[in-house]
Order: C-alpha cells, then structure tokens, then sequence
C-alpha cells in the first residue's frame, strides 16, 4: 500500500526571493511584480520578452521596462542570446552593499549565473537612502529633472547614482553630461548611460575635461554636419566611423565642402556609388600632396586628362608607325 499527501494547489511551487518581499513588494509595480513571478515560475527556462509579452496580456514594450527594473536590481539578467533568466543568488543584489564612501567596485556573479553586460545598480531602497544622507546626491537629482524637463523615475535615479558612486563622475560632470545629451535631442536614459561609460573610460572626471569633451563633440557634429550638406544626403545620426572621417576632412585637414563635393563626384564616376572610405582616400592624397582648393583639385585633373591624351596619341602613332613598318602597305603599291 503506498500513501499520498494531498496538498491540492501546494504540490507545485516555486521559490520567490525574499528580497522581493523585503524591499520591492511597496517599490515595484503591478507589471512588475507578474513578470517576476512568471519568470521565476519559469525557473531554469531562458525566457523572451515575446513569451512573457503573450502570458501577460502586455505590450512587449511594457515588458522590457518592468524587466529593466529587475535587471537593475540584480534580480534578473539577460543571458548572450538576449532572453531574460534569474541572476542567481538574490542577495548579491546592490542593495545588499554597504553603503560606498569611493565609487564601489563591481560585485561578482554566482558561478551559475549569466555575467551582466552592464554595471549593476543600486536598487530604488538603496537610492532613497542615498539621497536622505547626501545634500549632493538629493541636488543631483533634483537638477537631473530640470535639466531633462521631465520627474525621473526609480530607474533613472539608480542609473544616476551608478554614475557617480560606480564610474566616479563628480556631480557637475553628470550634470554637464546631461545638458550636453538633451542638446542634441538624446535624453533617453540608456544613451546617458552608454556616454557616461565612455566618459568615465575616458576619464573625463573633471568640470574642465568635461568642457574640452563637449567643445570636441560639437565641433565633430559640426563637421559631419558640413559633409552631409556637401552631399546631399538625408539628416541623421552618423556612424562612429562617419563622425571620424568628418572630423578629419573638416577640423584635421580643413577641406572646404567644395572639396567635399568633387571628391564624393569622383568616387561615384569610378565606383558608381558613395563610399566614404573611397573619398577618404581622395582627400587624404589631396592633403598629402597639397591640393587644398577646388581650383587646384581641377587643374590638377585637366593636367592628368592632357598626359593621358597625349599618351594615347602617342600609342596611337606608335602602332600606324609600326603597322607601316611592317610591309603592310606593300601589296597595295602600283
């Protein structure tokens, strides 16, 4: 005879993180807390943001923010193939840090769990905390909203305070980070967050280097500016690699957009297309060689267009000298 323990609805259950009642079941939103609980019902499965999209009857973008949140919080991570899986251990979370007086340093995984591609951040707990002790961390926050010209929300106030405390940006460094971003019409916050990675790479960790980086970024917009003019193409955000050219055409080597245009004009006679690599080629012997104005750049030409003329005429004149030498001729004699 074999016995069995009816525990109805208990005979299936999962493990939820204390941490989740502890510090995010006031924090974290209605969204929020379903995609969490779908995922760790789903422990052990790598899960898309299209599954939880249908499971919770939610726009795929509602889904990513309510992730984002517990990716912030060292909940969650995203696995190399981009799908949503458990960080491991809970309590490795931010939270669980003490309280930094240099920018801390980066904690690390579990074995079994999947590295993150981005610094972790401190969760919305940690940052209230923050902020009641530090005067400077509280004007951080408050200016951050008048420069963007909207209230920030948990995420966005996590990913400040990862600025300063973890990349070591001083306060008016974010600030100056920031008015920079919103002049240009970037003030999504996961932008912000990839600039102020680079900066801090960078370090550009004063309010001077700061100034010398905005003046150097202006100036690279400006020139890719004049390039896209010159060639008449549609206005868009360029590539890193379209940014260096201009840089080096406009600011390096001071080319006019003159200059610009015949060298695009060449390169579409000889490879039918744009090929910003190929003009960069034009330009570079150009500046080699001295050919810094448009008369020059076509002086030079029409010399190039006589030699090879007359080099023609003179193949041309080798070969009748050379057919008539031959005897050719002869048969037709009277």
């Amino acid at each position: 005879m074999s016995y069995l323990l009816q525990l109805g609805a208990w005979n299936s259950v999962f493990a939820v993180p204390t941490a989740l009642v502890d510090r995010h079941l006031k924090l974290a939103g209605a969204v929020q807390l379903k995609a969490l609980l779908w995922v760790l019902r789903h422990g052990g499965e790598a899960v898309g943001e299209e599954a939880l999209s249908a499971a919770l009857g939610v726009s795929k973008a509602d889904v990513a923010d309510a992730m984002l949140y517990w990716q912030e919080c060292g909940l969650i991570v995203k696995s190399e193939s981009g799908e949503l899986v458990p960080a491991g251990k809970p309590e490795d979370a931010p939270a669980a840090q003490p309280k930094p007086e240099q920018p801390a340093a980066p904690q690390s995984a579990a074995p079994s769990a999947v590295l993150p591609q981005r610094p972790q951040k401190p969760d919305p707990a940690f940052v209230a905390s923050r902020i009641a002790e530090s005067s400077e961390i509280a004007m951080l926050m408050q200016e951050s909203q008048t420069i963007l010209g909207r209230l920030i929300n948990n995420g966005d106030s996590s990913t400040l305070l990862m600025m300063h405390d973890y990349l070591g940006l001083p306060t008016d460094v974010i600030l100056m980070l920031l008015q920079y971003t919103v002049s240009v019409g970037k003030s999504n916050m996961r932008y912000i967050e990839k600039v102020a990675m680079n900066w801090a790479d960078e370090e550009i960790n004063t309010h001077e280097k700061a100034e010398e980086k905005i003046r150097r970024l202006n100036e690279s917009t400006r020139a890719w500016g004049v390039v896209e003019q010159a060639l008449g193409i549609s206005r868009r955000s360029p590539t890193k690699q379209e940014t260096e050219l201009a840089s080096r055409w406009i600011l390096e080597w001071r080319f006019s957009p003159d200059m610009i245009r015949e060298a695009y004009e060449r390169c579409v006679n000889q490879t039918g297309k744009l090929s910003l690599r190929y003009m960069d080629k034009i330009l570079e012997r150009w500046q080699r060689e001295g050919i810094l104005s448009l008369d020059a750049a076509r002086r030079e030409q029409e010399q190039k267009n006589a030699a090879r003329r007359e080099q023609e005429q003179s193949r041309i004149s080798y070969d009748i000298d050379s057919f008539e030498r031959s005897g050719a001729f002869d048969s037709f004699s009277t």
